[in-house]
């Protein structure tokens, strides 16, 4: 027989009263207690240990069975090994027959801007008390609704679908945690809700897709006084290229005719002294489109100005430099039907907090996108942030309340009543 969930919260909360229509209202002081615990939890990408192990802990003292978290081993597989991989809790549904799998996620990573953060709060919105530092909101306020979210469905014994809860890692790097996530650890779901953004009435849809890429640039070294025109100059050949794609309307914002991107040249390394020809520069570049084809335009673009630049650069000897690009498809974009049933069920929920609901398409890059192609589509929705990865950054705890009261009832089913 079965062990029956105990539909009392713990001693250490109240329960929260229903709203005006009967849904289960979120313990909203908790929920904030969560985010202000986890702001202060250092954890840039790669080393998610300490927020992992917090969402752990709270699962566990809620009831859930260990046998029901996961800890997969994509921090192994990831281009910058990690110390924890995707986290991830599974429940059976209860009371709800006939109501598909929801996921609910988020990542637990930040940038390293936030690490060392003093959070305060200042009206209605969290903040750093440096002036030098960022919050973290990206994404612990996501990590923070979904975790209270499955804290409110197990404490309380709601009524719901079969859920999953799933916290990323390495989001902050290309989405290098979910691309390696065990998506067998997920449980077949039908619909995914990830938080990740400022507005809670914005539902993502979709999201563009985005090449990344290393260039090698190659010259030769000589002395630059004594023999400068034996050399070829790597940093010479990287202007001649960044300067082509700038004339060309290949660098920025890249419209040709009725199609669209972004490109930028992000990263040069190169050179260790003054008196030296450079003959190595590395140079890390990204492409981004909606449109998959105009997309590897304008990789290829990006590719004819280096290697026509390298031919451009002699010495005396004619011989010049060269060039070795590493691509590759960081993540595909997507976009899911205004009328499909994850759009619907999250602006219903929407509505029912008093919401007005407004899709929109991302020109950054989501966990959605691998969700929404390898595994169940998945609608972004926001948690509150303002001015993510920027000194200063701040949180408003007013849309955070709301994120928090939508997710509860997509989570019981509820959005609809």
């Amino acid at each position: 027989m079965k062990k029956k969930t105990k539909t009392t919260c713990r001693k250490t909360s109240k329960c929260p009263a229903s709203s005006t229509d009967g849904v289960p209202e979120p313990n909203l002081k908790r929920a904030e207690k969560i985010l202000l615990e986890l702001v202060k939890l250092p954890g840039p990408s790669c080393e998610e240990t300490k927020v992992a192990e917090y969402i752990t802990k709270q699962l566990l003292a809620a009831g859930v069975p260990k046998s029901a978290i996961k800890t997969d081993k994509a921090h192994l597989h990831t281009p910058r090994k990690g110390q924890v991989g995707n986290l991830s809790c599974k429940l059976p549904g209860r009371g709800t027959p006939g109501v598909g799998r929801r996921m609910f996620s988020a990542h637990m990573d930040t940038v390293p801007l936030c690490v060392g953060v003093k959070p305060v709060i200042r009206g209605n919105l969290m903040m750093p008390a440096q002036k030098d530092k960022a919050l973290g909101g990206d994404n612990r306020s996501g990590v923070a609704i979904v975790l209270s979210t499955a804290l409110e469905v197990i404490e309380r014994g709601l009524p719901h679908p079969p859920l999953t809860f799933l916290w990323t890692v390495q989001e902050e790097l290309g989405l290098q945690g979910v691309k390696q996530a065990n998506l067998r650890f997920l449980g077949e779901p039908e619909m995914g809700i990830n938080f990740d953004g400022g507005e809670y009435e914005d539902l993502t849809i979709g999201a563009t897709g985005s090449y990344r890429m290393t260039i090698g640039v190659h010259g030769r070294a000589s002395h630059a006084g004594m023999h400068p025109e034996n050399g070829v100059s790597a940093i010479t050949i990287v202007s001649l290229a960044v300067a082509e794609l700038h004339k060309e309307g290949w660098l920025g914002l890249v419209t040709k005719g009725k199609k669209s991107g972004t490109s930028n040249v992000g990263i040069v390394q190169a050179g260790d002294a003054t008196n030296v020809v450079t003959p190595y520069a590395m140079v890390r570049a990204e492409a981004r489109s909606h449109d998959s084809a105009f997309r590897r335009k304008i990789v290829a673009a990006i590719e004819k100005a280096f290697q026509k630049a390298a031919k451009a650069v002699r010495n005396d000897s004619g011989k010049c430099g060269r060039i070795e690009i590493d691509k590759n498809l960081d993540y595909e974009s997507f976009r899911l039907a205004e009328d499909g049933p994850t759009v619907v069920a999250c602006a219903a929920a929407i509505r029912a907090v008093g919401g007005k609901p407004v899709t929109s398409i991302s020109s950054g890059g989501l966990d959605a996108n691998f969700l929404s192609t390898e595994c169940a589509p998945t609608i972004t929705l926001g948690a509150g942030q303002i001015g993510a990865h920027t000194a200063g950054e701040q949180l408003n705890l007013t849309k955070f309340r709301q994120a928090c009261r939508v997710a509860l009832r997509l989570a019981t089913a509820t959005e609809g009543a």
